[in-house]
């Protein structure tokens, strides 16, 4: 799956998500499933967190984040 939002790309299965940030740095995130939260009401935020890796993002709408959650197989945290 991959969805684009505002600030770059997210590319999710079932077994890792990474999200690719547009502009001069270019950077790249990435996480295994396990590791992913995704937080709703509003926010739109996937944050990981566990073994070494602490990031998060806020995609632009619900729809995108519902997405992700059908992607990876989660349910987005309300």
């Amino acid at each position: 799956m991959n969805i684009t939002f505002s600030e770059g790309r997210v590319i999710a299965n079932q077994h890792e998500l990474v999200v690719r940030l547009d502009g001069q740095a270019r950077a790249t995130m990435q996480a295994m499933v396990d590791d992913i939260t995704l937080m709703g009401r509003g926010a739109n935020v996937i944050t990981a967190m566990g073994s070494g890796v602490s990031w998060s993002v806020r995609l632009d709408s619900d729809a995108q984040l519902q997405a992700v959650s059908d992607a990876i197989g989660i349910a987005i945290q309300e």
